[in-house]
């Protein structure tokens, strides 16, 4: 798989980053509704109880499956850790669930970005080597797709009412 290398954000770009997870951590998550998760892993060293949030990129009403994408490829920590240590807990505005991660192929994950690009177009934003501004075409975001890792969330057994994400 071609892997997508892109920047880590450091410094105040960052902490822009991270302020989803401070929304999840003072019970204002619904405010992000469902095109975003926080998902909680646990780091492949350490062990540590990690939280990440994440942009929902579809949503399977009928399996209650989250598709998620590492936009920073497969070097991205969050995904280096389900790939280690699928089961993890994610909360969707306020419903908690415990969720095992599946690893789409990159087929499949083409098919997904330009499911994605057709729904939310300023959000998917333009391919490299595409001019801003133009129409980009359906096959451009399934080759960008077929770089990108995915993640598919599906619910285990559901989690009680008051119990909080595990750490």
């Amino acid at each position: 798989m071609n892997e997508v290398r892109r920047c880590r954000p450091n410094g105040l770009e960052r902490h822009r980053h991270r302020l989803p997870v401070h929304l999840y951590r003072w019970r204002l998550g619904w405010l992000l509704g469902g095109r975003f998760l926080l998902l909680a892993h646990i780091a492949r060293r350490s062990g540590r109880v990690l939280r990440t949030v994440v942009e929902v990129v579809e949503h399977d009403p009928v399996s209650g499956a989250y598709l998620v994408c590492s936009g920073f490829g497969e070097r991205s920590d969050w995904y280096r850790n389900l790939r280690a240590r699928p089961r993890a807990a994610a909360q969707v505005g306020l419903r908690l669930l415990r969720v095992e991660a599946d690893f789409p192929e990159p087929g499949e994950g083409a098919e997904l970005m330009a499911r994605y690009a057709a729904r939310h177009p300023r959000a998917a934003g333009a391919p490299a080597g595409c001019p801003a501004g133009t129409p980009v075409p359906a096959e451009e975001y399934r080759r960008l797709g077929r770089c990108l890792p995915f993640v598919r969330l599906v619910p285990r057994p559901a989690l009680p009412a008051a119990a909080p994400l595990p750490g």
